[in-house]
């Protein structure tokens, strides 16, 4: 039986956007904001205050892709939890340099 007092606390849900975009594209840069509170009591919001989130992300991996497979590297990495816990997201892509 596990005590649930010396169990490790769960990682937040921009915890868990930080930890896999930086696994997955190592980025220069990575800002993610949790917008959830401008969304209070409208559609998607689950009352967790984890529902919305902006990510600023700049990384070497996205040199010479489109704005759309750009976007796609970042929903790819994030999957599960689009699917499950994240409501909305909004993208900023950029190589280095841009």
């Amino acid at each position: 039986m596990t005590d649930i007092t010396t169990a490790p606390p769960a990682l937040s849900i921009a915890d868990q956007i930080t930890a896999r975009l930086t696994a997955a594209l190592s980025p220069t840069r990575l800002d993610v904001i949790n917008e959830s509170a401008m969304h209070s009591g409208h559609l998607g919001d689950d009352g967790t205050g984890e529902s919305h989130f902006r990510v600023v992300v700049e990384s070497p991996a996205f040199a010479g892709q489109s704005r759309v497979a750009r976007q796609r590297m970042v929903n790819h990495a994030l999957a599960d939890l689009l699917a499950e816990r994240i409501h909305a997201l909004a993208i900023s892509a950029t190589a280095p340099g841009e």
